[in-house]
């Protein structure tokens, strides 16, 4: 490297952009790297994520952000999974919860004892041996001590916040630690008419930025990594249909769930997020199947608490780009593509994306290796998300003409191949670094219908009595430990009630 100090530049604010800024300013030596923001207060920012995964505690501890500050600075409630309401068959209902279900026996995995149980007699749901389910329905919460678990390895949790808030709560962070944000709107960017790379970025008074390094985190529009490079797109719809949302916030309620709810619906799905201050709700639907004044209708009428405004449109096609760093521009968030926020990733892929680039970043010009790494790497963490997703809508028992279809589409072969390990014997493989542990395809599958023809022998091995002693424990454990928590609500009130 020279003197001269690297800059990147980031294209846009909102959670994306703010989350590169902060973790960029947090990291980077400031004598090397001059960071620089490029946001515009006439641009709205699409807030498609208001729940996370666990994994954003990490983020969090990285910057050092305290958590009660950060809960009462967004607005924050906690969670710990995801509900889901009607997947299945139209009366079902499972949580897809953090953390572990049951435990194994040496080095065979629980669901191989839960099912032969079920073989012996044994009702209980998968829920019931899940500390973060029961917690869940419990409407209880607790972390540190009050949460650890010897036997079933602690609760675990995330959180649902304003992700408007959120931005903002990182800008300050930010621009506390050097970066520097410039208001304007870029009217187009300029490129080297030898490399093909991004030269400069244009703005509408006029002047210019240049860096060796760009982060598009300019939405949908996609204006550096689509507009000026041509990238691609590659397009899911054809095992995501849904291709719009409406989002309306609605008014808070005192019983604030530890949990986040999704409730499939005619052609689509519900989303529920408690807040502190509001609920937020979502409908994510097909538009070839219903109509936005229907889809309008029917999110205004799944709502428990009268909504605050009108619902919000947004247009989507879920896929990603072709490439997601091209030449010297990398693309995050909605700029680098789109998956329904059914599961919560939106924020968590802004957040991998962001560590992969500090992986990757240049010592010096920009090297065909690391380009060809960093795609391959996310490129098959989109794919497999993706795969999970599709898994929702692919394994259902719904009647209507729209999940009967996603019922008997051909899914990926990487998903064909995970369906029928788990069908013949109850085994999950968790390839690589994807996103999801094997607890949380379990729960899905389950969740949704699947059951397995068999389970592994060595299952087999403890008499009939101690399996079932085994699976009774387990359940005792569950309740002991959620009866010594905390009302959620009340704990927020204890110790990070925001304003």
């Amino acid at each position: 490297m020279s003197d001269d100090p690297y800059r990147i530049v980031i294209v846009g604010g909102g959670t994306a952009g703010w989350m590169a800024a902060s973790v960029l300013a947090r990291l980077l030596p400031p004598h090397r790297y001059a960071i620089t923001l490029i946001e515009s207060d006439e641009i709205g920012t699409v807030g498609v994520g208001e729940a996370t995964i666990p994994q954003l505690q990490l983020l969090n501890a990285v910057l050092g952000i305290d958590e009660d500050d950060f809960m009462r600075a967004t607005q924050a409630s906690y969670k710990l999974g995801i509900e889901f309401v009607g997947w299945g068959a139209e009366t079902s209902r499972y949580i897809h919860a953090f953390g572990n279900t049951g435990r194994p026996i040496g080095q065979t995995p629980f669901q191989h004892f839960w099912l032969r149980g079920r073989r012996l007699g044994e009702t209980a749901p998968l829920d019931a041996y899940c500390l973060n389910a029961a917690a869940a329905y419990a409407g209880k919460f607790a972390r540190g001590p009050a949460a650890q678990s010897k036997m079933l390895g602690g609760l675990v949790h995330a959180f649902h916040f304003d992700a408007g808030l959120y931005a903002r709560y990182l800008r300050r962070f930010a621009e506390d630690r050097g970066v520097r944000r410039i208001e304007g709107r870029i009217s187009h960017a300029e490129r080297d008419g030898e490399t093909g790379d991004v030269a400069c970025l244009m703005l509408a008074d006029g002047s210019r930025q240049t860096a060796e390094l760009y982060l598009d985190c300019s939405g949908f529009r996609g204006l550096l990594i689509e507009e000026t490079l041509n990238t691609g797109y590659e397009d899911w719809t054809r095992w995501l249909p849904c291709d719009r949302a409406l989002a309306v916030p609605s008014a808070a309620r005192d019983d604030i769930t530890p949990y986040t709810r999704s409730t499939a619906k005619r052609a689509g799905w519900q989303w529920r997020i408690p807040l502190q201050n509001r609920i937020g709700n979502g409908h994510v639907y097909c538009s070839a199947a219903i109509g936005d004044d229907e889809a309008a209708a029917i999110l205004l009428d799944g709502l428990d608490t009268p909504p605050l405004a009108d619902p919000r449109l947004l247009r989507f096609t879920t896929g990603r780009r072709r490439a997601f760093w091209n030449r010297n521009v990398v693309a995050l968030g909605l700029a680098a593509g789109f998956m329904e926020p059914l599961e919560s990733t939106s924020i968590h892929l802004v957040q991998s994306a962001i560590e992969r680039v500090l992986k990757f970043l240049p010592n010096g010009p920009i090297r065909a290796a690391d380009v060809a790494a960093y795609n391959a790497q996310t490129i098959f963490e989109w794919e497999r998300v993706r795969d999970f997703i599709i898994l929702h809508y692919h394994a259902n028992m719904r009647e209507a003409p729209f999940w009967r279809q996603c019922a008997a589409m051909t899914v990926p072969d990487t998903l064909s191949a995970k369906l029928a390990l788990f069908r013949a014997n109850g085994r999950i493989e968790r390839v690589g670094e994807e996103l999801f542990s094997e607890p949380g395809w379990l729960q899905v599958m389950i969740g949704q219908g699947i059951v397995p023809d068999g389970y592994h022998p060595l299952a087999d091995a403890p008499s009939d009595a101690d399996v079932m002693e085994f699976l009774t424990l387990i359940r005792q454990t569950v309740g002991k430990q959620v009866a010594g928590m905390a009302d959620h609500a009340a704990f927020l009130a204890r110790h990070c009630q925001a304003a």
